[in-house]
Order: structure tokens, then C-alpha cells, then sequence
């Protein structure tokens, strides 16, 4: 599939240098996101490759999937300096989460950070994930979600219908993630719900699912 329409060269460049800012916070829930995988594992909506020093030495191959350009070339980069210093084989490629460029049962897990806000088709994503991952296989996800109380739901919704995904590279903040894995054939193991940023006033997209499921 040609991934020209992912293209948000305003957003892109602005999520890469929030991200880097946000790192010392964020990066203790990539770590936790990762632990204990091992062999073959494809990363969906890699982004500016953040993820990939955080796995560990346990995983063989990392196919990490980005389709917008310039996040990928980022994504690339972060894997040429990890070479050197990894045994892990790390490989960038174009693609989109709906029609991932590999075979059925290919992996054995399946990583989700950030970005199930912002594909088009949610169920299309996690069940284009659940086909090429092995039975048994895991899928690991860290996703912000839809709030807990109704107030803050208003506010989502006004806002996934409105302004936000035209600002936010696709992003909806309203989406019930952790319902959408179950219905596309995963089993949620365990999830927690942290806050990012965890301060005393919660915006839009401050809640968090961060957690592991199995394919049957």
C-alpha cells in the first residue's frame, strides 16, 4: 500500500521534539512496555524510534513499521547508532498498521505505543496485528484513552470531532483502546492506568493504558 497520504510534515517534526522533551518521563513506561519480550517482535507506528534502545537483549529482530517520512528517517537513524552496541537486528521499513508488510504468525509479539490514538481504523489496526503474530504471541500496548469521568468524555468527543486530529497528526483522545484489543481476538493480561503527565490537573489525553494481552 502507498503510504503517501501519511503525511504530516508540521506534526511530525513538533511530536519528534516533544518527544525528546518528555523522554525522562516517558521512558520508564517504554522500558516497563517492553520487559521481558524476546525473538521476533514488530513495532507498529514506530514513530522517531524511542522505543527501540528499551528492548531487550532477549528479542532477536525488531521490524519496526512507520509510514510518515520524516519520523522514519528519525526511526532510522536510532537504529544505526544502536547497531554498534546491540545484538538485536533492528529493521526500519514503510508501511501502514492496516497492511503490514509480513506474513501471518510471523512474530512473537507485537508492540502498540502511541499511536493507536491516530490510525484511521482502529479494528483494522489490532487485527492486522493479531494476524501476524503466532498463536500465543503477546501484544504490547501504551496508549493514551478515553477518560473515566463524563465530563472529560464531553470534552473528547468535542474535540476528536472537531480541531484535534486535523492538529494532532490524525490523533482522536476519546477512543476506548483496551475495549477495541479484547474485541479484536486479545486477552488483556494485566494493565494499569497511569497518568501522563501525572500533575494535579488532567487534560484530554492524560490517561493511559499501558499493559500485555495474548493471542489465541
Amino acid at each position: 500500500m502507498s503510504t503517501d497520504a501519511v503525511h504530516h510534515p508540521w506534526f511530525a517534526r513538533y511530536y519528534a521534539r516533544l518527544s525528546q522533551r518528555m523522554e525522562p518521563e516517558i521512558g520508564q513506561y517504554r522500558r516497563r512496555l517492553l520487559a521481558g519480550l524476546s525473538g521476533r517482535v514488530i513495532e507498529i507506528g514506530a514513530g522517531n524510534g524511542l522505543n527501540l534502545a528499551y528492548y531487550p537483549p532477549e528479542v532477536t529482530h525488531v521490524l519496526a513499521v512507520e509510514p510518515e517520512s520524516h519520523l522514519r528517517a528519525l526511526a532510522a537513524e536510532q537504529a544505526a547508532v544502536l547497531a554498534a552496541n546491540t545484538s538485536t537486528g533492528i529493521e526500519v521499513v514503510d508501511g501502514v498498521a492496516a497492511e503490514l508488510p509480513s506474513g501471518p504468525m510471523s512474530f512473537d509479539a507485537a508492540v502498540f505505543s502511541l499511536v493507536l490514538c491516530s490510525v484511521p481504523d482502529q479494528m483494522a489496526a489490532l487485527t492486522e496485528a493479531r494476524r501476524v503474530v503466532r498463536p500465543g504471541g503477546e501484544l504490547r500496548f501504551f496508549e493514551h484513552v478515553r477518560a473515566e469521568s463524563s465530563g472529560l468524555r464531553r470534552v473528547q468527543r468535542a474535540l476528536d470531532a472537531t480541531v484535534w486530529p486535523h492538529v494532532a497528526g490524525g490523533c482522536h483522545v476519546g477512543r476506548d483502546t483496551a475495549t477495541a484489543i479484547e474485541r479484536a481476538g486479545f486477552t488483556i493480561t494485566s494493565m494499569e492506568r497511569p497518568r501522563v503527565p501525572d500533575t494535579r490537573i488532567t487534560w484530554p489525553a492524560t490517561l493511559h493504558i499501558l499493559g500485555v494481552a495474548t493471542r489465541a
